[in-house]
């Protein structure tokens, strides 16, 4: 089975001082990984903004690919319209969440998070 990352599981396998570190790196061993470009732009740009962790854009950037390729993780390319979100979907706060589960869904994979508010998402235990 392959799991697509959502912004903050991809966070949380790259970032040791996130919260989740210890419990995704434990899960996501031996694991088929996917990303996509707006878990990686996510990614980008969530570390770039932490003013306790004080990593630039190109610092993460580097911290994404170092990640990609030592664990092999695989991206999956991403054509999902707008048009395409789940039903679920009714919040600002709900958007990113429900176009990467139509993402995985089309993609044959299952999203994989964090976030128990994810219908239809593989929760990381």
């Amino acid at each position: 089975m392959k799991y697509l990352l959502d912004v903050n599981a991809l966070i949380a396998l790259g970032y040791k001082q996130h919260v989740f570190h210890k419990r995704v790196t434990v899960w996501a061993a031996g694991k088929n990984l996917a990303t996509c470009s707006i878990a990686e732009l996510g990614f980008v740009r969530i570390l770039a903004q932490l003013p306790e962790a004080d990593i630039p854009a190109s610092t993460s950037r580097k911290m994404l690919a170092t990640m990609r390729r030592e664990r092999q993780i695989t991206q999956i390319a991403d054509s999902q319209s707008a048009i395409d979100l789940p039903a679920w979907v009714q919040t600002p706060r709900q958007i990113t969440e429900g176009h990467l589960l139509a993402l995985a869904q089309s993609n044959n994979s299952t999203l994989a998070t964090c976030d128990a508010a994810i219908p239809g998402a593989f929760l990381i235990p």
